[in-house]
């Protein structure tokens, strides 16, 4: 409190007491002024008042709006003041340019929209025509490219085609494979059929007979060229077959890790495989120095006498024999047969299990003899006992009959057939059905022969549509692409054909019901030939219900 004296009326002073409310918060400074003489300071005081609350309106506020007035100051009067003389008596006003307005035609409505209308026939008119201009350039376009895209693909066909034939000669000049010297018989056999019928045509008689000895003596002075070759091409792949069966045996353990990595892993055994692969390309290498040779040979000979056997000890004797001719200085060429025999000896000690354990999960042939008793069949040709896997046994076939090798032998004897499109037909055919991955199982049931008869008695080795009868761009496909694939579902037809006929969704609005007939007739055909077939008869039963 605060106790201050203040003057009454009647000269005498009187003591107040003021109460002072110091403030919660610190006040505001809101200016002043300074004396210039004194230099006092005079700030302004704010009051000490409180605010008057509010009353609670029960709705919380948080916000304030304020309206201000908006003015707005606007000239009703021109700036400059003008006016307008007319002639009068006493007064004349030129009027050189007055200007004479005349109205004009009065426009009703309907002539007023008949004019837009008219307006916007003309607009459409030139926009419908712009348009049209656009709509031509573009199809001008699409038909240009369509027809460079048609001169390309039809370039391309032409170019594979070429690339075919040129890969036909070259593997029927250098032939290499089994299907190589398919080709090549096949291309033999064709020429015998054009010389005998050439000979049939122009001769007669005792030339006629002549002239067929000829060729008779031609065919058999080139099958035996043919085998010549024939020979050393089976040394050569022999060769080649040893090697990567060596290499797979040498190769280190692989897997995969979690972030996609490949680790490799070499045992005791993939080295020991891996020495002994060395070692064989060593003793097979021909022309090499004296010397190397002699130390390839000591180098083998420490590695078979570290096992004592009846084997190990012919190679060792071999060996001795050898280096020993060789001191003598005898020529390469009286040793080949010695060299050979080597090499064959100690293939034999490689493929054997107990010298090289890494071989023992490779070889067809089981370490327990117990084991070749299963899956065995008579070969009725060569009266041979062979394993199930060396008979191609058709689908349609109630015998397990000849082996791979007398079917191919009696093929070059007799018929000289190429079955290279049938097989790429039926490989195409089967990786297509993988890509479905709807567990087909039908078409690993067929084998070349049933479809080599399929293509040729059934569908006439021509394209159901187009009747194209090259076999190399006809590819086997679903009739009715929801269902497997079936000697009853199937068509024939090139590979852009088959394309197209596999984006369709429904086949009676896409084909004629006459074409429809003819294919079902073709299906009816098929499960008549294939209905024999023991394995057959589920699945024909399972497409009858799908279809009923």
């Amino acid at each position: 409190d605060l106790v201050t004296s203040i003057l009454t009326d009647c000269d005498s002073f009187q003591d107040l007491t003021v109460k002072i409310e110091r403030p919660t918060y610190r006040k505001p400074f809101l200016g002043g002024f300074k004396h210039r003489i004194t230099g006092v300071e005079f700030h302004n005081a704010g009051s000490q008042t409180l605010p008057k609350k509010r009353p609670d309106k029960g709705i919380e506020v948080f916000c304030r709006e304020t309206q201000t007035v908006l003015e707005k100051n606007k000239l009703q009067q021109t700036i400059n003041t003008t006016s307008t003389q007319m002639t009068k008596i006493g007064l004349y006003v030129s009027n050189m340019t007055d200007k004479i307005m005349r109205p004009g035609k009065y426009l009703t409505a309907d002539e007023y929209h008949k004019r837009r209308l008219e307006a916007v026939i003309v607009l459409q008119t030139y926009f419908r025509r712009w348009h049209a201009i656009n709509l031509v350039q573009n199809l001008r376009e699409k038909k240009r490219l369509r027809l460079e895209w048609e001169a390309q693909d039809e370039l391309r066909k032409k170019r594979e085609k070429e690339e075919k034939l040129q890969s036909e000669y070259r593997r029927k000049l250098n032939p290499r494979t089994k299907e190589d010297y398919e080709l090549l018989y096949r291309a033999l056999e064709v020429w015998r059929q054009e010389e005998t019928e050439r000979i049939n045509k122009s001769l007669t008689g005792t030339q006629r007979k002549a002239a067929l000895c000829g060729l008779l003596e031609q065919e058999a002075k080139l099958i035996a060229s043919i085998g010549r070759y024939k020979l050393d091409t089976d040394e050569e792949n022999r060769q080649k077959t040893i090697l990567r069966f060596l290499g797979k045996c040498a190769e280190p353990k692989r897997w995969k890790a979690f972030d996609g990595k490949i680790t490799e892993m070499d045992t005791q055994h993939t080295l020991r495989a891996r020495e002994l692969l060395e070692i064989y390309r060593s003793i097979s290498m021909n022309e090499i120095p004296k010397e190397e040779r002699v130390d390839v040979l000591l180098t083998l000979r420490r590695t078979v006498k570290e096992h004592d056997c009846k084997l190990t000890q012919e190679i060792v004797e071999l060996i001795d024999r050898e280096v020993d001719l060789m001191m003598r200085d005898v020529k390469e060429c009286n040793l080949e047969g010695l060299r050979k025999r080597i090499c064959t000896l100690f293939l034999q000690y490689i493929k054997t299990p107990k010298f090289n354990p890494e071989v023992a999960r490779i070889l067809k042939v089981p370490p327990d003899p117990l084991q070749l008793y299963k899956n065995v069949n008579f070969c009725r040709s060569c009266r041979n006992y062979l394993a199930s896997s060396e008979f191609a046994v058709p689908a349609s076939s109630r015998t397990v009959g000849r082996c791979r090798l007398c079917c191919q032998i009696d093929n070059e004897a007799r018929k000289r057939e190429a079955f290279l499109k049938y097989r790429l037909m039926l490989k195409n055919l089967r990786e297509s059905e993988a890509d479905y991955e709807d567990d087909a199982k039908i078409v690993y049931l067929i084998q070349q022969e049933d479809m080599q008869y399929m293509v040729e008695k059934i569908w006439d080795c021509q394209s159901a549509l187009s009747a194209c009868d090259d076999l190399y761009d006809l590819v086997m496909a679903r009739w009715d692409k929801h269902h497997e694939w079936s000697p009853w579902n199937t068509i024939l037809l090139t590979k852009d054909e088959a394309d197209a006929h596999l984006k369709l969704c429904n086949l009676q609005e896409a084909y004629e019901a006459v074409f429809i007939h003819r294919i079902k007739r073709k299906h009816i055909q098929a499960k008549k030939y294939f209905a024999q077939i023991p394995e057959m008869a589920s699945f024909l039963h399972r497409s009858g219900d799908q279809a009923d």
